[in-house]
């Protein structure tokens, strides 16, 4: 450690050594020591790691040096900042730490006797936490740590230290072998690996650049190009440092078969109340301006919650008196299509619970699907899955291998759609932020239950299914406070929540913290934002200002406000909005700021 130790703590070394010396002789030549490193965060997170990217260095505040560590829990992550260190068995250590913030815990793991921790519940200030623990008879090694609690704000903690007998040099680690690649997608590529005995962390390196750094034995690259070889390497580290590279594998990401068959650079999806009127009165599918390029008919409803069975009909003469029939509607829709734009029919909706709990649902929902296709002629399928359409079950935690069977049904019947129907299908989806965006803090009922099972519920049918996917579109309406990548919640209304629901799609996330089950980013040209087109639309209206503010700053790096974005998307899709009919109803307001924006 670069610092001075206080005297209480050396004088406290020193009758240790001695007591140790006293009893046992041939102790002494395990002279009482610092064996924590980088205690002082000096040297930034050397040593240290951090759980979910939680932890980072500051300058300020500091309770000594110029460096402190700040860690931010976030939803079901405490954030754990620990280091493995080497210790002697049956010997005593002190641990010690300064915090700052509410309910700051430290503590020791693995200790071969009983593990301890001591904590704060409120530190506006410095607070000295300390404790002690005797290592076992074969205890070589013990992990420190230092962590918040959920849902609290960002702690502080400086000069850790932990002070007894050195252990023995920790020896470098081994080169990892029997690394392998899985399945790709276009974007992704999931690698495994065998452990490597004394291994703290393992590096991920694409070509010769380190691009994660994991604890466990498997870890999925993204952000990569569709149809591109790409090669990869692996890493042991512990704290004498890293391993030679293991042998490289290479892997091929694939086309990405969803594409954007047929759609602008940059196109406007729009909602038409086809079966319903809701006040914004009916639409005629002639009427809606070339300004839309999707149009999704609104909805496609099962005849029970749990049947699968779809059916859709225009909107009857009694509640919408200009409907028109049923042949012209046909026609109309050929005349779109032959203009360049899509239709395709939406399933769900505010009021269309769907659940797919059986495969006879699956089953029935893929026929009845099919047969509004093809008697429309439409070009694909709108997944508006909302409510209780879908959820979690207890156990399914793991958004990469979902078990629930409204979500696996849901997954295959989709499959099978686009398999049937071939390249030119489009599929999109338009959930909302709490089946999404949520799922950076919770999924599902959590690791401890409790929590609402349709938390980030729709993750792993966007995952399954990305390569397949045309658009995303999330309502960034009708939503509580969303927290974003920068661990600050975010509100409807403005520029700021757009920016940042659209950044975490675009730059992934680790689902409830966990950073080895990240959701890997979607293709700019995948997402959509979606908003109402007028007040009366929904919650969270954006005003068209604030609308080309977030495009701005998506697309060009400008006028970003204080949330900063990860990356620079210019390929980003476009808008959706809620509703067609709505836009019309005040004036097109929507669509005619969209035409007008400046995408370059």
């Amino acid at each position: 450690m670069d610092r001075t130790r206080p005297l209480t703590l050396l004088l406290a070394g020193a009758l240790a050594a001695g007591g140790l010396l006293a009893l046992t002789p041939a102790a002494a030549v395990a002279a009482d020591a610092e064996v924590a490193r980088n205690g002082g965060f000096e040297a930034g997170l050397d040593g240290w790691t951090c759980t979910a990217g939680s932890g980072a260095v500051v300058s300020s505040p500091v309770h000594g040096g110029t460096k402190a560590l700040q860690a931010t829990p976030a939803g079901s992550d405490n954030a754990k900042c620990s280091q493995t260190v080497t210790v002697k068995p049956n010997s005593s250590y002190t641990l010690s730490g300064w915090v700052r913030g509410s309910y700051v815990y430290l503590g020791a793991s693995g200790t071969g006797t009983t593990d301890v921790s001591t904590w704060t519940g409120s530190a506006p200030d410095w607070q000295r936490l300390a404790t002690t623990f005797t290592t076992g008879a074969s205890t070589t090694s013990v992990t420190i740590y230092t962590h918040g609690w959920y849902g609290t704000p960002a702690y502080q903690a400086d000069d850790l230290s932990l002070y007894g007998p050195g252990g023995d040099p920790v020896q470098l680690p081994a080169a990892p072998t029997g690394l392998a690649a899985g399945s790709p997608t276009s974007t992704t590529v999931p690698l495994t690996w065998t452990a490597v005995s004394g291994a703290t962390s393992y590096n991920v390196y694409r070509g010769t650049t380190k691009v994660q750094t994991v604890t466990g034995t498997s870890a999925t690259v993204t952000g990569l190009t569709a149809s591109t070889p790409y090669t990869f390497q692996v890493t042991a580290a512990n704290s004498a440092g890293e391993s030679p590279k293991s042998a490289a594998v290479t892997a091929t990401t694939t086309s990405g078969g969803g594409g954007n068959p047929g759609l602008p650079a940059h196109a406007l999806v729009g909602y038409l109340h086809a079966s319903f009127a809701n006040g914004s009165g009916y639409t005629r599918m002639a009427d809606v301006p070339d300004s839309w390029d999707v149009i999704n008919l609104a909805f496609g409803e099962p005849t029970s919650v749990t049947s699968g069975d779809i059916r859709f009909s225009l909107c009857p003469a009694t509640e919408c008196p200009n409907v028109e029939s049923v042949a012209d509607f046909k026609a109309a829709i050929k005349a779109k299509q032959a203009a360049g734009k899509k239709v395709l029919i939406s399933i769900g909706g505010q009021n269309g619970q769907v659940q797919l709990s059986t495969t006879a649902a699956r089953d029935t929902f893929v026929s009845s699907v099919s047969k509004i296709i093809d008697e429309y002629g439409l070009d694909g399928l709108d997944i508006d899955f909302e409510g209780h359409s879908l959820s979690l079950q207890t156990g399914d935690t793991d958004f990469r291998n979902p078990t629930s069977p409204v979500i696996v049904n849901l997954i295959q019947a989709v499959k099978t759609l686009k398999a049937k129907y071939g390249a030119g299908f489009v599929l999109t989806m338009a959930p909302e932020t709490f089946f999404v965006q949520l799922g950076y803090q919770y999924y599902g009922s959590g690791p401890w239950g409790g929590q609402d099972p349709r938390a980030g519920a729709y993750l792993p049918v966007i995952h399954a299914l990305r390569d397949d996917l045309t658009l995303l579109h999330v309502q960034d309406y009708n939503s509580g406070s969303i927290m974003g990548l920068d661990n600050q919640y975010h509100s409807m209304g403005g520029a700021d929540f757009h920016i940042a629901m659209t950044d975490m799609l675009l730059t992934g996330f680790p689902v409830a913290g966990n950073s080895e089950r990240f959701f890997p980013a979607l293709r700019p040209e995948q997402v959509a934002i979606g908003l109402p087109a007028s007040t009366q639309a929904g919650n969270g209206h954006t005003s068209p200002a604030e609308v080309n503010k977030a495009l701005d700053c998506l697309t060009k790096k400008t006028n970003c406000g204080s949330y900063q974005t990860h990356g620079t998307w210019p390929a980003l899709r476009g808008l959706m909005t809620w509703s067609i009919n709505w836009d019309r109803y005040n004036q097109w307001q929507f669509s005619q700021n969209f035409d007008a924006y400046n995408w370059s």
